[in-house]
């Protein structure tokens, strides 16, 4: 069977085992890369806590300074379909040196932003630039790594994107108590010079000028699609759910535009994102399993927080530092999951994460209205540990799958689903909970809210279960034939 790309004779069959660890130079250009991530995921938990002090400082509206951190995401969403394109137009490592420049000047440039207004333009101009960090990373990775090394390195090299969320909003919290709102942004600077001064040493460029035509009406379509999906989502529950018209008309605009931009793609000679990777079975279950992950961990990122406010009574700093159990838990685990998936599959080590994960959320769907904090913990750290076993390998089986000149298609898609998994699975447990509550007059009442939310959760863990056995059953066809 051919794969994506015709690889299906070159990639790693489950359940063999490397021949050799990945070599030095390699750690060292993953932990280089990994700067990028941490800058990514720092600014946007980090930025959060701030949105409110910085709003007061400018004289701008809690609306209107909410728009710092939606400008930021919804910028991020618009430049990852453009990434593989410019990284076979002008190389991968090219791509992300410029993106890594472009980020530490506009973190520069929103510290000394004088109106609200100017901070939200350079806030878009630096989601623009960010956007193209991790795909570009993650496809500079896969070219080195090797597919037989794919698992660990781009395991390995996750961890500092997980860990700087949960610490995002401590470190944000004091910033802005000892300094001021102006360091949240300054902080990027130095972490994104040294990341730039190491990087011109040692990331490879990679083969530029392999681009065609700019497909501009494809770009039009997604980078309109992808926004707009990503704010219908993230207001559904501020507007009541996902019918409401302030959500509805945005999101059928999205889904058009989308369905555009896949016919479009899939017609194409030369096409802004190579979707036809989706033929492959092992990719296509690979991509799903992400999906659904995504929305499995974005989805319990957007509830956990408010269980253990609403649900416990906890504050905002207790709820930061219970929710780095989750964290701890993930990071821990990220090195396993990749060596794992090397050896033997990451269709099978995603199933069981996945299954881990429903074990580790149907009792929180089970608790009663005064849980115990210890087992509460022990849970995060369940999940914690199961999520890792599923998004890391679901993602390095993907990325084995195609040849090299397929890396920057492959890493975009796979950066895409996990955002727009992420997305609705966050816009789904908040319309579910946001509804549950809006009757709750008791403890018990609010429980009861947050029970029916688990199994919401549940249910998505559920359905990337079912599409990583899919995966694993899709591997063991190819190591067969």
């Amino acid at each position: 069977m051919a794969a994506a790309g015709g690889n299906a004779d070159t990639a790693p069959a489950p359940g063999r085992v490397p021949a050799a660890a990945a070599p030095v130079p390699v750690w060292w250009i993953a932990a280089v890369l990994a700067s990028g991530s941490v800058l990514t995921g720092l600014d946007t938990s980090l930025v959060n806590v701030g949105i409110e002090t910085i709003g007061r400082d400018l004289g701008a509206s809690l609306t209107e300074a909410q728009w710092i951190s939606s400008g930021y995401l919804l910028a991020l969403a618009a430049t990852l379909p453009v990434c593989g394109w410019l990284s076979r137009r002008i190389g991968p490592g090219r791509l992300w040196l410029w993106s890594l420049a472009g980020f530490t000047l506009t973190s520069a440039a929103c510290a000394f932003a004088r109106s609200a207004d100017m901070l939200i333009v350079t806030r878009v101009l630096q989601g623009l630039t960010g956007g193209l960090l991790i795909p570009a990373g993650m496809a500079i990775l896969g070219q080195v790594a090797g597919r037989e090394r794919m698992g660990r390195v781009v395991a390995v090299a996750s961890v500092p994107s997980i860990l700087a969320p949960a610490f995002g909003p401590i470190i944000g919290a004091l910033l802005v108590d000892h300094l001021s709102w102006h360091w949240m942004f300054l902080v990027n600077v130095p972490i994104g010079i040294v990341g730039l001064l190491l990087a011109l040493r040692l990331v490879p460029r990679g083969e530029a000028g392999r681009a065609g035509r700019l497909d501009l009406p494809a770009l039009l379509l997604v980078a309109l699609g992808l926004p707009l999906l990503t704010y219908a989502v993230a207001g559904a529950m501020d507007h009541g759910g996902l019918l409401a018209p302030p959500v509805l008309v945005p999101l059928v605009a999205a889904l058009v535009a989308l369905a555009l931009f896949v016919h479009r793609s899939l017609r194409a000679d030369e096409p802004l994102m190579d979707l036809r990777l989706a033929r492959d079975p092992v990719y296509a279950a690979a991509a799903g399993t992400i999906a659904f992950s995504g929305a499995a961990l974005f989805g319990g990122l957007i509830v956990m927080p408010l269980y253990f406010q609403l649900g416990m009574g906890r504050s905002i700093v207790d709820t930061g530092l219970l929710l780095m159990a989750f964290s701890i838990g993930a990071a821990a685990t990220f090195p396993l999951a990749g060596r794992l998936a090397d050896e033997h599959g990451g269709g099978v080590v995603a199933l069981v994460g996945l299954a881990v994960v429903v074990v580790g959320t149907v009792p929180m769907a089970l608790l009663p209205a005064d849980p115990d904090p210890v087992l509460v913990e022990a849970l995060q750290v369940v999940r914690g540990v199961g999520l890792a076993l599923a998004g890391s390998p679901a993602v390095s089986t993907a990325l084995a799958r195609v040849r090299p000149d397929q890396m920057s298609d492959a890493s975009s898609q796979v950066n895409i689903l996990s955002r727009v998994g992420g997305a609705l699975g966050s816009a789904l447990c908040a319309v579910v909970l946001s509804g549950a509550l809006a009757d709750a007059d008791s403890a018990a009442e609010v429980a009861a809210a947050f029970r029916v939310t688990f199994w919401w959760l549940t249910g998505m863990a559920l359905v990337a279960l079912v599409l990583a056995a899919r995966l694993t059953r899709a591997q063991r066809r190819v190591r067969v034939r």
